[in-house]
């Protein structure tokens, strides 16, 4: 187990690194900079101002070298300040990572939780009436626009019924209680999750149902029905548990992208979150915060590909880690 995470370790670090200069080159190569951006909005900056700004701001020095002297500051901790906010990255990034965390983290729970049993469903009764009505409304989930999604929902809850707010995030005064605090975040964070996970709750059911599919054919599965076992015991204790590694996989990596991935649900529901924030930085030309960002949702992704090949080695006894090296 040591092992196996130190060599996993040492690659998540060559990753992240990999993908910093990757980064770093490709928003260091966007048409225009930071300087550029204030003598538009100020037009008594002469030349020579812009120079010493460049100077300053270590701009004027090859891509590669500003990199390595970002990648030396950032080993010793210092990620750098925004452009955007004048504050340092950390500090405008951790309110939005956590925004983030609870939207995909929530929408996460709420499409797992109702995907693997439908899925299980659906596989019980391939090719009936149920199999093909949740077949549909999977495939009307992966279809459907998140932006279509978001203002159905507005308009139905905000508008209409009048019940949510149609966006933002609560705003909990010092004093509120912990439980009228939670209902009030409660009421601003469940038009977003339900867009997202009724967005990822098809793809996670037409994975399950195939991966169920394909083990309820499997000669061990026709053997236990031949000695009796209940259809409750073939699907839960023989077929679901040898279904799921591959879901895990998906599962993983999925959760992952939810960190980056959120930008069109948030921008609808005005969610300060990790999408809408490195977009707006890759905008501005915000290179600190756009590249740290980046590299956290790349972090999100890794970590979620590791605890699967955990999570894999957990419910299949056949697998070691090992193995998965």
């Amino acid at each position: 187990m040591g092992r196996y995470l130190a060599s996993r370790a040492a690659e998540i670090v060559v990753t992240l690194a990999v993908m910093s200069l990757v980064v770093y080159l490709l928003i260091g190569l966007m048409p225009g900079d930071p300087i550029d951006l204030m003598i538009s909005g100020d037009p008594k900056m002469t030349s020579a101002d812009a120079a010493r700004l460049r100077a300053a701001y270590g701009i004027d020095k090859p891509l590669l070298d500003r990199y390595f002297a970002w990648a030396h500051q950032a080993l010793l901790g210092n990620f750098g300040y925004s452009r955007s906010f004048s504050q340092p990255v950390l500090t405008v990034l951790w309110p939005r990572l956590v925004n983030t965390f609870e939207l995909a983290g929530l929408a996460f729970l709420l499409s797992t939780a109702i995907a693997l049993p439908l899925g299980m469903w659906a596989a019980a009764r391939p090719r009936s009436r149920t199999d093909y009505v949740i077949n549909l409304l999977s495939f009307a989930g992966i279809s459907m626009p998140p932006f279509w999604l978001a203002l159905l929902l507005i308009t139905l809850f905000s508008v209409t019924l009048g019940w949510l707010p149609a966006g933002g995030t609560a705003d909990l005064r010092p004093g509120t209680g912990w439980i009228p605090g939670i209902a009030e975040k409660l009421r601003f964070v469940v038009m977003p999750v339900l867009t997202l996970g009724l967005l990822q709750l098809g793809t996670y059911t037409r994975f399950m149902r195939g991966a169920m599919i394909e083990v309820l054919r499997q000669d061990y599965v026709r053997t236990a029905r031949a000695k009796g076992a209940s259809e409750r015991r073939v699907l839960l204790g023989h077929a679901f548990i040898n279904a799921l590694p591959p879901v895990l996989t998906i599962l993983a990596l999925s959760f992952g992208g939810l960190f980056s991935g959120a930008l069109i649900t948030e921008t609808m529901f005005a969610w300060p979150g990790m999408g809408k924030m490195i977009y707006q930085a890759i905008l501005d030309n915000d290179y600190n915060l756009a590249l740290v960002g980046l590299l956290i949702g790349t972090f999100a992704t890794i970590v979620g590909n590791l605890l699967a090949d955990l999570a894999l080695v957990w419910v299949d006894p056949r697998v070691s880690l090992s193995d998965r090296g």
